[in-house]
């Protein structure tokens, strides 16, 4: 009886933990089940997940992330969710320069196409990257594009001129003597009216007699004489005033004394006391100084803000305190190449003649209406590269540098005007940019900006397609110049082992390699062309063509 009661017992036992062990099971299923999952990094982009930098993917990584883009719906444009990276376009690494907008399979070799993304290192050909320890070194600044105002007065030096439009000339009327001189030296002050020098002329005692002998004459139609008298006396060179000093003294008036025309100084002075003075000789030149000129440089940049007529303001420092006022009375068709500068002639009020020729004068202009205040892009003028085909400025995008062309406009205070090619709050490098240039060979992404295409490549070689490669190769087919090879991997390309399309160059194509033979090569990239072969072997044989 005890024995049967304990097995009973123990079938009780195994049947209640079967039982408790299933009900575990389903429970834990059950849980699993309706337990909230991490979703995979990949396809969440969780901004707290760690971005992937794709920079050092090889090309293996980089099919697999372009079938990851095909599942996912993913295009150029986009932003890949595992590396938070824009994805700029898809390439054939083995055919550069094509750039694809959709991922896919490579028309031109067995493989799918790669990814490039914005920040990557080589992604974008138009920018370059500089590491932070580098920029540190160089001194690298940066600031923003800002929008502002240029202050619309133009600024101008000069130097004061005479006023050749207030110039006048002393000449003798008759051919006389010089008897006496009331001004003897050049640049002597002489005020209008005041006496030159005394002339005697004899030619015109004669005439001056026969017309008091006329007058003298009683009797009709003896008028015509007298008139006539008169006309001779004109034609001898004699005034309306000398005229009618002699026939008010009745006398004969056979010297005359020349006076000042115009207040001024005698800029000239070709007479001399007992000289003969022939008919229509000039005897001295005296300039007026109530208005001056003054010979300004204007800036090239500023010249077409100006236009006739501008109001203008000067100061000197040889007279501290005191305003000047006039305006521009013309634009020269002159520019000094040296200094790069047009000449505009200012006409400067002068009522107590005060400034004299040879000083120095600071002028502000007023613009026209053209160069009138007006909202505008502003950089600092030491932003700008001139590269004397165009200007550039460097534009720092996500880390990276980016050579951009503008138009610039005028210049001002070190600010510069930006018609073209920049916007607002853009981050633009403001010093080191030549360094930069040296560092990360500038000239060749701005050869790639120019290029017909716009593709951002260059026709031609260039520093980076010089470059030569070596590898092993068994020739699985010859035809003409192409050569299918199966090569190992190359680890400098990040290229796995794989058959592919090569050219051979014109200096080596003249010997070709036999299907099925064991070769060595040299080969370089080409723009958007199969890799050139420069120099061949076979296998512990004698190189073949080009440089040995």
């Amino acid at each position: 009886m005890n024995k049967k009661t304990i097995v009973i017992a123990l079938l009780a036992a195994g049947v209640l933990g079967a039982g408790g062990w299933s009900l575990y099971q389903l429970g834990l299923s059950n849980g699993m089940a309706h337990a909230p999952t991490a979703a995979p990094t990949e396809a969440t982009g969780s901004p707290a997940a760690t971005a992937v930098d794709p920079s050092a993917w090889g090309i293996p990584e980089g099919e697999a992330a372009t079938r990851r883009h095909v599942e996912s719906g993913l295009k150029g444009g986009d932003v890949d969710p595992l590396t938070g990276r824009k994805i700029l376009y898809y390439h054939d690494p083995m055919v550069p320069g094509k750039k694809f907008e959709s991922p896919g399979k490579s028309p031109f070799m067995d493989m799918m196409l790669v990814p490039a993304y914005a920040g990557a290192q080589g992604a974008d050909s138009g920018t370059v990257s500089v590491s932070s320890r580098i920029q540190q070194n160089l001194g690298v600044r940066t600031g923003e594009v800002v929008s502002g105002q240029l202050a619309p007065e133009v600024a101008a030096v000069g130097t004061v001129a005479w006023n050749e439009r207030g110039q006048y000339l002393v000449q003798a009327r008759a051919t006389g003597f010089i008897e006496k001189l009331h001004v003897r030296a050049v640049l002597d002050q002489v005020s209008k009216g005041q006496p030159l020098l005394d002339l005697y002329v004899p030619d015109w005692v004669a005439v001056q007699e026969d017309y008091l002998t006329a007058r003298r004459l009683q009797g009709r139609g003896l008028e015509t004489l007298a008139e006539g008298a008169r006309q001779r006396m004109r034609q001898a060179g004699m005034s309306e005033a000398q005229i009618a000093l002699v026939e008010r003294t009745g006398q004969v008036q056979a010297r005359m004394t020349l006076v000042a025309p115009a207040s001024g100084a005698v800029t000239e002075l070709m007479a001399r006391e007992g000289g003969t003075a022939m008919m229509g000789m000039p005897l001295m030149r005296i300039n007026d100084l109530s208005t001056v000129w003054v010979q300004a440089e204007v800036p090239e940049s500023q010249a077409a803000q100006l236009a006739v007529g501008a109001q203008v303001s000067a100061q000197t420092p040889a007279l501290p305190g005191e305003v000047f006022r006039g305006q521009v009375q013309a634009l020269l068709p002159e520019v000094n190449p040296t200094t790069r500068t047009r000449k505009a002639r200012m006409a400067l009020a002068n009522p107590k003649g005060k400034l004299v020729p040879g000083m120095f004068v600071q002028m502000q202009l007023k613009p026209s209406a053209q160069g009138q205040a007006r909202a505008t892009l502003l950089v600092p003028s030491e932003a700008l590269v001139r590269t004397g085909k165009r200007t550039l400025v460097m534009v720092v995008e996500e880390g990276a540098f980016r050579p951009v062309e503008v138009t610039v406009g005028r210049e001002q205070n070190g600010q510069a005007e930006i018609l073209a090619g920049l916007s607002q709050s853009q981050k633009i490098v403001l010093s080191g940019q030549f360094l930069i240039d040296s560092e990360a060979n500038l000239k060749g992404v701005e050869a790639r900006l120019s290029s017909p295409s716009g593709s951002g490549s260059e026709q031609g070689p260039t520093s980076a397609t010089q470059q030569t490669y070596r590898t092993t190769a068994r020739v699985e087919a010859v035809a003409g110049e192409t050569i299918t090879l199966t090569h190992p991997e190359v680890p400098a390309l990040k290229w796995p082992g794989m058959t592919m399309d090569f050219k051979l160059a014109p200096d080596v194509a003249s010997r070709r390699p036999s299907a099925g033979s064991e070769i060595d090569i040299e080969f370089r990239m080409q723009e958007g062309d199969a890799p050139q072969i420069v120099q061949w072997r076979a296998r512990q044989s004698k190189a073949m063509g080009g440089t040995q």
